[in-house]
């Protein structure tokens, strides 16, 4: 008589990811959303990182949550991120490709409610491909415009780069100097950068400085 094994299949460890922009919204309709979900299809649901108040466009210095879930992942305590809508992510779309990317080389897969996006499947994976190209044509026509408007400034005969000091400063800059006035001061009376007046001092040598002239 033979005996049947039946293997247990482990639930899928997922983390929630939730954020608002403003301290007058909330993240329960996103929480609701997700729980469902994860009812559905039996995940088990090991953190919810939340970013209240804080905007999409803030770097990971600034979103303690999502900083926190970005170490749990390279830690191997999660298995997939979930997210209600992708602009909780991130605010464009190379960030969210440099975001997934980062979940691929970790072996993790996200999950968008709002996109019906899972990486986990087939079509998930395939959709993330797409994201990719659009991400590279996305930097490639930036690229083009900022190309674009130089190529015609420079038809019209503008300069490009920061218009030339005042010779007027310049020159008083470097009295300033030789009577010994400190770099920040001379930059403070003459109204220009500290850079510049640093590089009129190496211009004027060590032995004229604090040199009064006779």
């Amino acid at each position: 008589m033979y005996s049947l094994e039946i293997a247990t299949v482990k639930a899928m460890r997922v983390a929630f990811y939730v954020r608002v922009s403003t301290s007058d919204q909330t993240v329960e309709n996103q929480l609701a959303d997700l729980q469902m979900t994860a009812e559905r299809l039996k995940w088990d649901v090991v953190a919810v990182y939340r970013d209240d108040g804080i905007s999409g466009a803030k770097g990971r210095e600034k979103r303690p949550g999502y900083d926190a879930m970005l170490k749990a992942i390279t830690r191997g305590e999660i298995q997939m991120v979930a997210a209600w809508s992708v602009d909780r992510i991130g605010r464009s779309l190379h960030d969210l490709v440099n975001f997934m990317q980062e979940l691929r080389d970790r072996g993790v897969d996200l999950y968008l409610h709002k996109q019906s996006l899972d990486t986990s499947s087939t079509t998930g994976r395939a959709m993330f491909g797409m994201l990719s190209i659009f991400s590279e044509m996305e930097r490639s026509i930036l690229s083009e415009r900022v190309r674009t408007s130089l190529n015609r400034l420079k038809s019209e005969g503008r300069k490009l780069g920061r218009p030339p000091t005042n010779p007027a400063k310049v020159e008083r800059a470097k009295e300033l100097l030789a009577a010994g006035t400190g770099i920040r001061e001379t930059a403070r009376k003459v109204k220009i950068s500290t850079g510049l007046v640093q590089r009129l001092k190496k211009e004027l040598g060590a032995d004229a400085i604090g040199q009064t002239p006779s």
